[in-house]
Order: C-alpha cells, then structure tokens, then sequence
C-alpha cells in the first residue's frame, strides 16, 4: 500500500502541474475530473487538502471514492468528512462549499458499477482489501443542508 510521504508527495506534483499548466493539464485523470478537497482536520480542527479524482459526476453531485489504493485503512481525509461533512471543493478553478456524505448501501450498489466503469482499478482496490471502500457524495451546500 502506498505510504502517506508518498501519498503526499503525489498530491503535491499533480498541484503544481496543474498551476504551472494553468488548469490545462492534470484537470483531468484517466477520463475523470480531478479536485481539490479540503477538510477539517479531525484532531487539529486545521484545513487539509488533498487531490481527487471524481468517477461519477452527475448535475449537482460529485462521488469521491475513500480507497486508499486498497489500503485496509481508510484515507484520512475520509475520516475528516465523517467528522465534519462540510467541505470545500475545488473543480476547474471553481470552489464550492459542499456537504459529505458516505453513500446508502442502495447508492453504493447503484453506483458502483459506474465508479468501476469510470476507472477499472477501483475494483482492484476493493479486492485488495476487506473493507467495504466508502463511495462519498458530495452536494453544494445550500440554505437547506
């Protein structure tokens, strides 16, 4: 499983090739999406960012996928949102205030077949690990959430 240094690190290069290139390169990974999720920390209550992909993105929702590369631990950025669902998204230079959610088994079971449509190794990370990978959707925050 990959190390957080080395979790960090790719997190860091896919940001700055996206700044250097202005958007024009990194905004988007093997078909999907990428964006930039900021969390609260769950022990230190700081913001923390990182860099995602978006397999499912529908007109409102984004579905993050919490799969570690099929670590049996869970990404803390993960951990964060199940503390504090309200989160910051960065898409294409746009931020938008959202809200976290882990998705009903239902949802799970529709949408998975799309998150593993989107990116095969998704699947591969599930049977990697014995945990159930966490699919999160994300909704713009409004006066009503």
């Amino acid at each position: 499983m990959p190390s957080d240094a080395r979790l960090k690190a790719q997190n860091k290069l896919l940001r700055l090739i996206l700044t250097l290139s202005g958007g024009r390169i990194g905004s988007n990974l093997a078909g999907m999406p990428t964006l930039e999720l900021t969390t609260t920390g769950r022990k230190s209550g700081e913001p923390r960012t990182v860099m995602l992909t978006a397999p499912v993105v529908t007109a409102d929702n984004l579905v993050v996928v919490a799969s570690r590369a099929g670590d049996d631990r869970p990404p803390a950025w993960y951990l964060n949102l199940t503390s504090t669902p309200e989160v910051q998204v960065t898409i294409d230079g746009k931020t938008t205030q959202m809200i976290a959610r882990t998705a009903s088994t239902e949802e799970r079971q529709e949408l998975w077949p799309k998150v593993t449509g989107a990116f095969k190794g998704y699947a591969s990370y599930q049977r990697k690990t014995s945990r159930e990978i966490p699919l999160v959707i994300l909704t713009p925050k409004t006066s009503e959430n």
